[in-house]
């Protein structure tokens, strides 16, 4: 791939829009890449190629083991936690077991009582908020959206709350790809396997317990691998969405007006950001199983094909007019499509936790504001996931619940 474009560099973190839109006006819907070490892939930005990829199993399997490129990756490659190899998760499972498993961990998630979450979601946004309320200035990502989620989801796995910072640092350090990648994965799966072997002999009213009394015959380790993914996928995704949706109200006039009392745009805030900001901006991946043609390329058996979620999303073809605001249209990519999208019991988790998390926010703060310009704000350098790297604000200083009812 003499053209190949590196996955990776500054234009990720400041202006994706305008990179997808002159990568598929240079290269077409499926763009030759280079991940780190030169690692060759395929970037599949176009709606209709992308959905011909999730749509076909068969054809774009999502069984690593394909991957012509194996025998040129290093062991110690920090991308190997987004790319698993031999890893027995259901990201690599296939075909029937694949369905099985993914309604394993569907039934596990469809128990959880949704006023459960939703207090629990609350409960701990309060504690997050009670911490810089007085103050009259926070940061809304390095001291709350990025603590939230995960908070939630280990109660609801069965974590002790005293565990969720630990868990934070590890999932970041492992989803950001970079030199401490393999090091958070590690932490994170010492974590699940200490809590599915508690669980195997203490059974209790949470997740774990019910993936753990399924009767499919899993093993101790696919469980605990299915943990990670689970943990990975509904935690910085969940929080980016809290981070970007808040950085949209509070910085277009389109949403303003929800700042001061009103409610009806806050889901139409959240859904446009998973339109035009999306947190998982591209996944890896599928893997061609036989040599075919995508999008005028000619992609060959064992070639990884990357995810372009946000660059599928903001296909013309699809946004003929990008400056409308999508209102209640949910046709974006930003839970895949296919086989392997997110279950549906886990995106209604995370939008419950995600608004949830919004709305304490403009619950708690009063005549919140932007304490930088707009411009001034920057984003991880990463590829794969697009959230604010901080997002300050002032707003006039309240007094802390303590743990009383709002």
């Amino acid at each position: 791939m003499s053209e190949a474009v590196p996955l990776a560099g500054p234009r990720f973190r400041t202006d994706p829009a305008r990179l997808y839109r002159e990568l598929r006006r240079d290269h077409g819907s499926v763009v030759p890449v280079e991940l780190d070490g030169g690692i060759p892939a395929w970037l599949v930005v176009g709606y209709r190629e992308l959905h011909q990829v999730t749509g076909d199993p068969v054809l774009f399997s999502r069984d690593s083991e394909l991957w012509n490129q194996w025998e040129n990756v290093p062991g110690d490659w920090p991308l190997l936690p987004m790319i698993g190899h031999r890893q027995p998760s259901i990201l690599y499972t296939v075909g029937e077991r694949h369905r099985q498993r993914a309604a394993m961990i569907s039934d596990a998630l469809e128990s959880v009582d949704p006023f459960e979450l939703r207090r629990q979601a609350e409960r701990f946004a309060d504690q997050l908020i009670d911490a810089v309320c007085p103050a009259g200035e926070a940061d809304l990502i390095t001291q709350y959206s990025a603590l939230l989620p995960v908070r939630v989801l280990a109660r609801l796995y069965g974590f002790p709350d005293d565990e969720g910072p630990g868990l934070v640092t590890a999932l970041n350090d492992m989803i950001d790809g970079r030199e401490r990648a393999l090091a958070g994965q590690s932490h994170l799966a010492s974590a699940m396997a200490r809590l599915v072997a508690d669980r195997a002999g203490k059974p209790a009213d949470d997740v774990v317990s019910r993936m753990l009394a399924d009767d499919g015959g899993f093993t101790d380790e696919e469980i605990v691998q299915d943990l990670m993914v689970m943990m990975a996928a509904g935690h910085q995704p969940t929080a980016d969405w809290i981070g970007n949706s808040l950085r949209l109200m509070l910085t277009d006039d389109r949403f303003a007006a929800s700042l001061f009392g009103g409610r009806n745009s806050v889901a139409e805030a959240m859904n446009e950001v998973l339109w035009e900001d999306t947190p998982t901006q591209n996944v890896a991946g599928r893997w061609a199983a036989r040599d075919t043609h995508l999008g005028g390329r000619r992609v060959r058996a064992g070639d990884l094909l990357l995810l372009g979620l946000q660059g599928a999303n903001s296909d013309p073809q699809v946004r003929t007019d990008a400056s409308a605001l999508t209102g209640g249209n949910n046709a974006h990519f930003s839970f895949g499509h296919g086989e392997h999208r997110c279950p549906f019991p886990a995106q209604e988790i995370a939008e419950v936790i995600a608004r949830t998390g919004i709305e304490v926010v403009l619950d708690r703060l009063p005549d919140i504001d932007l304490a930088v310009p707009a411009g001034s704000l920057t984003r991880r350098p990463s590829p794969w996931l697009r959230g604010l790297t901080e997002l300050p604000v002032r707003f006039t200083p309240t007094p802390a619940l303590g743990g009383t009812s709002r």
